[in-house]
């Protein structure tokens, strides 16, 4: 609850001092001779950036299972089903969160967590992971999804999300008007062609910035879930030695919505910036610094 109501406050101090200088500035003038209202356009912004981004962390869990057919293991008497339930359950304890639904999946190696809340959280494990990897390193990569349900990260990454959006929305907004109204003299009570044309290009360009960002608070997401995983172990080897596994094989593709979820990625050359995961080489050095 303080994470979201930090990020939350954080939006809307960045949003009133952005409507102070406006207004301080002349801008807010200006622009309602234009027939743009900022005050308006600003709570606009806040509902379009933040309601896709919540609508999609609520339906995460459901979602997740119907996308990657995970299947919930929970009170399993297969044995190793029991074994992975064990280890959630052991790791959920000491990271102070209520025990998650446990899934597999058929894959490739790679594993997730999500859900809306920490407290109702969903850890799933491929079938190929299992397969590749000792019972070592597959715990050290629970540990890992476990540090991300602990840590709160799929709540972050969705106020994120919705930050970005906001000033998406926004900023393509105001240009769009400044464009029709300055620049192509449309004096017309309805947005002209101009408006609507600058809102869609600025959307897309400021959608790839905004990508970029989002994709790097991911990666800094990732070397703290691996730090939560040696901690969770009591020993940085185990995640050492399964990220070093996960380098030397091709990880499982997951939708597109749990890609930042999932606990490996091989970003390369300009991708790499909008790369949920930070390459497997750097991870494993930060695990070797770690005090």
């Amino acid at each position: 609850m303080k994470r979201i109501f930090l990020f939350l406050a954080t939006n809307l101090a960045v949003m009133l001092v952005l409507g102070i200088a406006s207004s301080v500035l002349g801008i807010n003038r200006y622009l309602d001779a234009q027939g743009l209202n900022l005050g308006t356009l600003l709570l606009f912004s806040l509902f379009m950036g933040f309601t896709g981004a919540i609508i999609s962390l609520l339906m995460s869990k459901p979602m997740a299972k119907w996308s990657t057919g995970a299947q919930v293991i929970n009170g399993s008497t297969d044995p190793m089903h029991r074994w992975l339930e064990g280890t959630v359950a052991r790791f959920a304890e000491k990271a102070g969160i209520d025990m998650p639904e446990v899934a597999v999946y058929d894959g490739e190696p790679n594993a997730f967590a999500t859900g809306a809340f920490k407290n109702s959280a969903l850890v799933a494990v491929s079938t190929g992971l299992l397969q590749s990897m000792n019972r070592e390193e597959v715990e050290a990569v629970i540990g890992h999804e476990i540090a991300h349900v602990a840590n709160g990260d799929m709540v972050t990454m969705t106020l994120i999300q919705g930050v970005v959006n906001t000033f998406v929305v926004f900023i393509s907004r105001v240009v769009g008007y400044v464009v029709d109204r300055v620049i192509l003299k449309n004096d017309k009570d309805a947005p002209g062609l101009g408006y609507m044309a600058t809102t869609v290009v600025m959307d897309l360009l400021l959608g790839v910035l905004a990508s970029v960002i989002v994709a790097w608070f991911s990666r800094q997401r990732e070397f703290r879930a691996d730090a939560g995983a040696a901690q969770l172990m009591g020993d940085r080897r185990p995640m050492m030695h399964a990220l070093a596994r996960l380098g030397g094989i091709a990880p499982g593709e997951l939708p597109k919505s749990m890609a930042a979820m999932g606990i490996s990625g091989h970003p390369s050359g300009l991708m790499a910036l909008f790369s949920s995961h930070p390459p497997i080489e750097e991870r494993i050095r930060a695990l070797q610094k770690a005090q």
